[in-house]
């Protein structure tokens, strides 16, 4: 398959913003797809190379990409570099400069082709010229993949010149989206269910599509699943299952306001500890080899080593998947921390010794998602915990979370206050009987967390799309962030509020900064807006707000149409908490229907 053919239809999606159009565009680039290749296909579509789990990154700086480009194009790097910040994005550049190149050596080639033909027709000698082979999908994607994986001394000047030796037997409309995919821009506004959505279309009915996304949020690599339904069907994809070493894409929980609506939504429910951590995947393969991975499923299991000592030591079995919350603690009090204490141990790759002493964490273990051989998600929660409690034996850093079966406020309260006394968030109340719904959010798990003074009585994590010029004290800055919840429904990010209070002086200054990576030149195609903002971003950036209250708005699409025609829902008085969540990518964070239901049930608490 030709590379080519990708960029045909990459162009067809940055020409259009109508996500029915998108869909369409790559359902039959699936279609026409060989299936030896559409696993290639779909990570390049996706801007990656491999799954996010695999940790396998291109890993070329920007600076390395201009003396690539530099090199192909013979213009000066101060030049490309100039242009870029004329044009905005290296990939566009690197098509100009390429067509630029070669309009000026068109006049040249063609007055010594004359020169040339005419010599070898007295010689009598036959002038052919060899012609430029096009880059196929598999040349591509394996001299990016080779890049990847070059590391070590001089490994950077391979890069160049192995992205040097690509470029130049590509076309500047393949330059422009090679440089896109190794710069970590491409940017065609395209989520994992959009490309659920085409690849149901493309191999099976769109009903079907639940049949995939279950596969999907068992096993997360949508360039296999893509491979398994070319090649085998629904049936293939169907027998796709949870495994030892691959993350399972987390279930989520909604949120009430009262324990008298959690009671009305579980009458008996098994309530837990709400910690306030990082969750954590615990991995346990046959080999005895450990991984752990975290909710937006990065492998994280190089961070926290102790963790993966004491787990051997706790696990009864020959292999297993757990899930749990990984918390701060004084090791003299006992006491557990907050978030921002176990956030120090999140991302290093070095000084990890002195980080173990400096902020000690625990694990504390809340379900079992498969045991030697088994899994455990179709199972009840009360059965996965009997399971879990004897799996684990408590010890080192590891433990098993408490619950209780409660069916009254009374119990439920009592419960809470023992929660908060510990340093807890607040609590989980779970169906008994709920199996474990992979990748969903649903009314079998409800978060319970402490009452603020505010009217809005829960944080949400909320995705930056956008960004407003600061003036009088904040000029030279942004004034104030567009936010955005996700609507997986629909794969779109739907604006809620400008952000503009609970920033200290030092992240006021340090925003544009932040948020460079991520800015485009006009709206991404995911991002759904009636405001115009200054700036706009990728949505990557997840921030933590608290509110005043959920109102109707004209000017925001966040469930637009839901309450009242031609109106959305907005959160009013909105502050940031300082926490950034990390922890979470832009497709795990508060959703559509969440601000919904939370508006919903204001009203219902207000009445």
């Amino acid at each position: 398959m030709l590379y080519k053919e990708l960029v045909d239809t990459y162009e067809k999606i940055e020409n259009t913003s109508k996500r029915l159009e998108i869909t369409d565009y790559l359902s039959d680039l699936f279609k026409k797809t060989p299936p030896d290749v559409i696993d290639k296909v779909v990570y390049l579509t996706k801007g990656r190379l491999h799954p996010d789990f695999w940790g396998i990154e291109l890993g070329i700086a920007e600076k390395l990409t201009i003396k690539s480009i530099s090199a192909v194009t013979s213009v000066q790097e101060d030049d490309v570099l100039k242009k870029w910040h004329e044009v905005g994005d290296l990939g566009t550049v690197t098509e100009i400069l390429m067509r630029d190149k070669i309009d000026k050596t068109s006049i040249q080639v063609i007055n010594q082709k004359r020169i040339d033909d005419t010599i070898d027709a007295e010689k009598g000698e036959d002038n052919s010229r060899s012609i430029k082979k096009p880059l196929t999908v598999k040349t591509v994607y394996a001299v990016l993949d080779d890049i990847a994986r070059l590391s070590g001394t001089g490994s950077q000047k391979a890069k160049i010149q192995m992205l040097v030796s690509l470029l130049q037997h590509a076309e500047p409309r393949e330059a422009k989206y090679i440089i896109k995919t190794v710069t970590e821009r491409l940017r065609l506004g395209i989520g994992d269910m959009s490309i659920i959505d085409a690849l149901s279309i493309a191999f099976a009915n769109k009903t079907d599509k639940i049949v995939i996304e279950r596969a999907y949020n068992l096993y997360p690599d949508l360039g296999m699943i893509a491979k398994v339904l070319a090649n085998e069907g629904l049936d293939g994809v169907a027998s796709i299952r949870i495994t030892p070493g691959i993350p399972v894409r987390p279930m989520l929980a909604e949120r009430l306001y009262t324990i008298e609506d959690i009671l009305e939504k579980i009458s008996s429910a098994a309530v837990e500890n709400k910690y306030d951590g990082i969750r954590m995947q615990c991995h346990i393969c046959n080999d005895g080899n450990v991984k752990l991975f975290s909710r937006r499923l990065e492998d994280i299991t190089g961070q926290f080593p102790e963790i993966i000592i004491d787990l051997k030591k706790s696990f009864t079995g020959s292999n297993g998947i757990f899930e749990g919350e990984c918390v701060a603690f004084n090791q003299n009090t006992g006491e557990i921390l907050p978030f921002q204490e176990v956030s120090h141990r999140r991302g290093r790759k070095q000084g990890i010794i002195q980080a173990i002493e400096d902020y000690p964490v625990c694990l504390f273990l809340f379900d079992c998602l498969y045991k030697d051989g088994e899994d455990l998600t179709v199972k009840s929660y009360l059965e996965r915990r009997k399971i879990l409690e004897s799996a684990i034996k408590p010890s080192g850093k590891i433990d098993i979370s408490n619950y209780e079966m409660i069916d009254n406020a009374k119990d439920f309260e009592k419960f809470f206050d023992r929660s908060l006394e510990i340093g807890c968030e607040g609590i989980v109340a779970k169906s008994p009987d709920s199996a474990y719904m992979a990748g969903a959010r649903g009314w079998n798990w409800i978060k319970y967390k402490r009452e603020y003074k505010s009217e809005m009585v829960d944080t949400v994590d909320l995705v930056v799309v956008g960004a407003f010029s600061g003036r009088g004290r904040r000029a030279g800055t942004y004034g104030a962030l567009l936010m955005a919840t996700y609507n997986p429904d629909r794969d779109v990010f739907e604006t809620v509020c400008k952000l503009g209070t609970g920033f200290d002086d030092a992240t006021l200054t340090s925003l544009p900064a932040k948020f460079e990576q991520y800015k485009l030149n006009k709206k991404d195609k995911s991002v759904e807006s009636r405001i115009e903002s200054d700036y706009w971003f990728v949505p990557s950036v997840v921030m933590e707000v608290l509110g005043a209250e959920i109102t109707l708005s004209p000017i925001h699409t966040c469930g637009l149409g839901s309450i009242k025609e031609d109106f959305g829902l907005a959160i009013r008085f909105p502050r940031f908490t300082g926490r950034w969540r990390e922890d979470k990518d832009p497709f795990n964070a508060t959703t559509t229907s969440e601000i919904i239901e939370m508006y919903r049930l204001q009203l219902k608490r207000f009445k």
